[in-house]
């Protein structure tokens, strides 16, 4: 197999891990809130990497209790994109949080031309022109298909927008840090602080009645942020950066099909979405828009950061 179509393979598993994330949050969040759930998927994470690290590469560990302190801030903002994307599943839906959420991969390169001196093209200006129509399109047409809860709404989008911008803030730091560390061991660090700073804020008594089938999305929700993760460092091994954003950016489109069958069947384990036509536009006006913003030339793109979660 060529090295591009296995990068190719690979983003598309880490764009579709992300497009069934936001589906699996909201389901979980009926059951158990959100600080749990964060702290479940860091530890769920964290786990496996730092087992790893002691069997194969002891010497990684050194970064657990002398941490730099750009990696510190790093994962502060990321642990806070966590749930800030989390608190924007409750108060919103799953394509709405997953289509605010792309603001992450558009500050960020904003934050390059701002920080890093990076140039901007007109086509990438277009693209923030492009988003932010898109998303006041799909916002107000959200609003105009609800018959009450605009409040909540509104306070799930800005939630959804700060925490996007958190994501800017861990990707613009991760950057920098990449050039100096691996990049697993610098996600044991990323999953490891947070799992440590949510344990007095998770209600782990929530997890004692738990049925089978609400474990099993628990554990995903776990092994999302892993293989997601894993997979999209692999991409970028084998892949430019650039295409391996546009394909991952595309992952909103993946929830808007999952969410538009699940609310044709009717399901009663999950609230079905209200799409317009003009809601639809504005979304693929945003992905339109978040696109032309991060193709770059190879050069300019950041080595390990393509999309927000994305988490």
């Amino acid at each position: 197999m060529q090295n591009q179509t296995k990068g190719i393979i690979y983003a598309v598993i880490t764009a579709i891990f992300w497009g069934v994330l936001a589906v699996a949050l909201k389901v979980a969040v009926m059951e158990v809130d959100s600080v749990t759930i964060v702290w479940f998927r860091f530890s769920l994470a964290f786990t496996p990497l730092l087992v790893w690290h002691i069997i194969k590469r002891p010497e990684g560990l050194r970064i657990l209790y002398r941490p730099p302190l750009l990696l510190v801030i790093a994962t502060l903002a990321l642990a806070y994109n966590y749930i800030g994307f989390m608190w924007g599943i409750e108060y919103t839906t799953p394509s709405g949080a997953q289509l605010f959420i792309q603001m992450g991969p558009i500050l960020l390169t904003l934050a390059g031309v701002l920080f890093f001196r990076e140039k901007i093209t007109r086509k990438q200006m277009l693209g923030f022109l492009l988003a932010l129509i898109g998303l006041l399109l799909f916002y107000n047409q959200q609003i105009g298909a609800l018959t009450g809860g605009e409040n909540i709404y509104m306070k799930g989008v800005l939630l959804t927008l700060s925490g996007a911008f958190a994501w800017a803030v861990y990707g613009a730091l991760q950057k920098k840090l990449v050039a100096r560390y691996s990049t697993f061991t610098l996600n044991m660090f990323l999953f490891g602080l947070p799992t440590i700073l949510y344990i007095p804020l998770a209600d782990f008594s929530q997890l004692s009645d738990l049925s089978p089938a609400m474990w099993l999305i628990m554990a995903f929700l776990g092994i999302n942020t892993l293989v997601a993760y894993t997979t999209l460092s692999l991409s970028l091994k084998y892949l430019e950066a650039g295409k391996v954003s546009i394909i991952i950016i595309m992952n909103p489109l993946i929830t808007f099909i999952i969410m538009g069958i699940l609310t044709e069947m009717n399901v009663s384990w999950i609230d079905g979405e209200n799409f317009t036509l003009l809601s639809v536009v504005g979304a693929v006006i945003v992905i339109a828009g978040a696109i032309l913003v991060v193709r770059k030339k190879r050069k300019t793109i950041p080595p390990v950061v393509a999309s927000s979660e994305s988490a």
